[in-house]
């Protein structure tokens, strides 16, 4: 049943998070001609190129649409190196997105006048959501997918390297297409967007646990429920002097939920200390 619910609250993360995307893109990018970066930022350009080439409708937006169409390669890339549950979940996000890209109606003009409040609340808008998606175990899709499956085969990359390398060159397009202005607040819009996502994906913060125990299933049961790896040493109480297991466990904030409700099914009375951002190198596997 514990399964079936996080199963059921990781899909509302999926479909809450990219409709908050998908809203933050129509009500404040849009508009404003904020590009957003990223595969969307080049559906954006694909788009302005095929306006000056045909006449389409004006109430046509089809931003979404160029959005799915490009993503379609990539996510057969997640198919071959992700798991099915990713792309299944990646999938439905693309999905929403063009769903609500497509169907409301293009806003005339700006909900405010001032560009920065845009720009501001469009980021925040997007990176919440771009921040429940991942945690959800899946993604939005786009450059999102690229650097997962770069993480899955390269444990120690950065995944902020591949998107700095690419809206470099979007936006090096920009400034040649648009003007200075527009592309100063796409990159600021870019920036906090990324912080903002950062801040919900738990699964980007490393935490090490320490683990006090005299149960001997409590390793047992992490690395079989977990598939995490357990280095343990002999201690001794220093008031009881009792002997004690001394666990360590390195997770991702995501996991602490799962890792704190096995040791208390095993021991009820381990003591537990958890360490938030430490730097983990050499055979740790991040997890989405």
């Amino acid at each position: 049943m514990n399964a079936m619910k996080k199963a059921y609250r990781q899909y509302l993360d999926l479909i809450f998070g990219s409709s908050l995307l998908a809203l933050g893109i129509y009500l404040f990018v849009t508009p404003n001609g904020i590009n957003f970066g990223g595969v969307i930022g080049l559906a954006q350009i694909v788009e302005y190129f095929l306006r000056k080439l045909i006449t389409l409708p004006e109430e046509l937006n089809i931003v979404g649409i160029i959005n799915f169409l490009i993503n379609i390669p990539l996510f057969f890339l997640g198919y071959q190196i992700m798991s099915r549950q990713f792309c299944i979940k990646t999938g439905i996000s693309l999905i929403v997105q063009t769903a609500i890209l497509s169907l409301l109606p293009p806003l005339k003009a700006p909900l405010v006048d001032d560009a920065l409040l845009n720009c501001i609340f469009g980021a925040i808008l997007c990176g919440v959501g771009v921040g429940f998606a991942l945690r959800s175990s899946g993604c939005c899709g786009g450059i999102d997918i690229a650097c997962m499956c770069l993480v899955k085969k390269h444990p120690d990359f950065k995944t902020g390297r591949l998107s700095i390398y690419f809206n470099a060159v979007l936006f090096s397009i920009c400034l040649f297409l648009f003007n200075l202005k527009t592309t100063m607040y796409s990159i600021v819009f870019v920036a906090i967007l990324y912080t903002v996502a950062d801040k919900f994906h738990d699964q980007n913060i490393n935490v090490a646990a320490l683990i006090f125990t005299e149960t001997k299933t409590v390793q047992e049961e992490i690395m079989k429920k977990m598939g995490r790896g357990i280095t343990f040493w002999k201690g001794f109480g220093a008031y009881t002097n009792h002997p004690k297991n001394i666990l360590f466990c390195a997770v991702n904030k995501y996991e602490i939920g799962q890792l704190q409700e096995i040791i208390h099914s095993q021991d009820p009375q381990a003591f537990v200390t958890f360490f938030e951002g430490p730097m983990i190198h050499g055979g740790f596997e991040k997890r989405l």
